[in-house]
């Protein structure tokens, strides 16, 4: 009897663990669940897309961290996106390598990036948005192609910036420009995050916006005891919200991946199948 309760206490404690995350996997920038669909999506891109650490608790995360949950088992989703990143120092750091010796024919590569492309005063990250942002992007689309993956771009997010009347201000301009012309001109699907991103924050409006960005209380975590006010970041909240944004994207622009998406069912990922 007493060897039985001691399993049941380990079976408990072993579930509790796994619940809460404890020491089963720690977090890391690579998210990989079982692969049974034959291709993986690569996540590539900055701080607005990348996994942020849960364990000490951490209010920020990046909308590429919610994506696995909106699709169906057996997707596997590897987000390398990370914090402060441009094209050229993602390039740079060797990052860029890391995944194309993964790639596989068949796998797909969302690529983000904008917000650290546009910091002039730092030489390591700038890039000039109709020069080596898009020579950057172009060079990401085609190492991707060349591994056979199937490349998508997606518009940097916006940032909570409204003016003295209540508008939201485009602080990334040029760069979705280039972005799109990018897309086009290279004929690769996309994301238009930064429009559906600005159609929320608009409707939202200066105060309501404040729910999906890192605007802290002091004292409410630890690791940021003094309290943030951060309009580019998101709380779990609003990673989700530009996440439902992303995959509406998915849907309507790229519909040979949106069928692996968890409303669907197995005819229709049949009837997107190609035909033999």
């Amino acid at each position: 009897m007493f060897g039985r309760l001691k399993i049941q206490a380990g079976i408990a404690l072993l579930a509790a663990v796994t619940f809460c995350g404890c020491a089963i996997r720690p977090p890391t920038t690579t998210r990989a669940e079982p692969d049974q669909t034959g291709f993986s999506i690569f996540m590539v891109g900055d701080s607005t897309m990348a996994d942020k650490p849960v364990i000490p608790p951490n209010p920020e995360r990046g909308w590429g961290q919610m994506l696995p949950m909106y699709f169906q088992d057996g997707v596997r989703i590897e987000n390398h996106a990370v914090n402060g990143r441009s094209t050229k120092s993602f390039i740079d750091q060797d990052r860029w390598n890391a995944i194309t010796n993964r790639l596989r024919p068949g796998d797909y590569v969302i690529i983000q990036f904008g917000h650290n492309d546009e910091k002039k005063t730092d030489p390591k990250r700038y890039t000039e948005p109709f020069g080596g942002f898009k020579t950057n992007l172009a060079m990401f689309i085609r190492e991707s192609r060349k591994h056979g993956a199937i490349p998508i771009l997606a518009t940097p997010i916006a940032r909570r910036k409204f003016d003295d009347h209540g508008g939201l201000v485009d602080t990334h301009r040029d760069y979705v420009k280039a972005m799109r012309e990018v897309a086009l001109e290279q004929q690769v699907p996309l994301l238009e995050m930064n429009t559906r991103s600005a159609e929320l924050l608009t409707r939202l409006g200066p105060e309501s916006s404040k729910r999906l960005y890192d605007w802290i209380p002091a004292g409410e975590f630890e690791r940021c005891s003094k309290g943030l006010t951060d309009d580019t970041h998101f709380n779990a909240y609003g990673a989700s919200r530009m996440c439902d944004l992303a995959v509406g994207e998915i849907e309507s622009n790229v519909p040979k991946l949106g069928v692996w998406l968890k409303q669907h069912s197995a005819a229709d990922i049949n009837q997107s199948s190609p035909k033999k």
